[in-house]
């Protein structure tokens, strides 16, 4: 049975933010939580992807029992530099950023995805979905920061740039969806490598 857990009632933190790592090195940390999509992201889940998590698989995979979640995985990296900064070495930072979410999205989302469980990973760079390629509307990842983490914003010209309460803005967002058991995606989560605390 497919519910959307949207009541007041439940926590939306399921896991709050903690420093995991895919690979060995120290430099590929990221900060993640698990939350339940709360109502003022649900439209602009909806508006991102349709109901793409809807028309995913055909129920076969999927044996947990458990009730199907929106759910939104937010990611932060500690930059090396100030990212409101420019120049050839932020770029060559925010490249490095993205291909460590890059491989932690692929990585959360074929896990998940093998089990029979829709999911999918923002592009930092675009805000555009990687997987679902028929969505074109863009999600705010500094938005979705402020609305899951609380976590505050200014702005920057015609930009909003997040300030993590640790990191200032040497801060890189990107986040990944799941429609799936929270607990699912909860063990997940914590079967990955504690990073180092900085």
């Amino acid at each position: 049975m497919a519910t959307i857990q949207t009541d007041a009632a439940v926590k939306p933190t399921i896991i709050p933010p903690r420093l995991v790592r895919i690979k060995e090195s120290k430099d590929d940390d990221l900060e993640c939580s698990l939350h339940y999509l709360p109502k003022p992201l649900l439209r602009e889940f909806g508006h991102v992807f349709n109901d793409e998590h809807l028309k995913f698989g055909d129920g076969s995979l999927n044996s947990s029992g458990g009730d199907l979640s929106l759910l939104a995985v937010p990611t932060n990296q500690r930059a090396r530099e100030d990212l409101v900064a420019v120049g050839d070495h932020i770029e060559a930072e925010k490249d490095r950023l993205l291909n460590v979410f890059l491989d932690f999205g692929k990585y959360i989302c074929e896990n998940l995805r093998s089990k029979g469980y829709w999911s999918d990973y923002i592009d930092p760079c675009s805000g555009l979905p990687m997987i679902c390629l028929n969505c074109n509307k863009v999600y705010s990842e500094v938005d979705g920061m402020e609305c899951l983490l609380n976590y505050k914003a200014h702005n920057a010209g015609f930009c909003k740039v997040l300030m993590h309460p640790k990191w200032g803005s040497a801060v890189y967002p990107a986040t990944i969806f799941a429609y799936a058991p929270a607990e699912v995606v909860k063990s997940l989560i914590e079967a990955l490598p504690a990073g180092s605390s900085v």
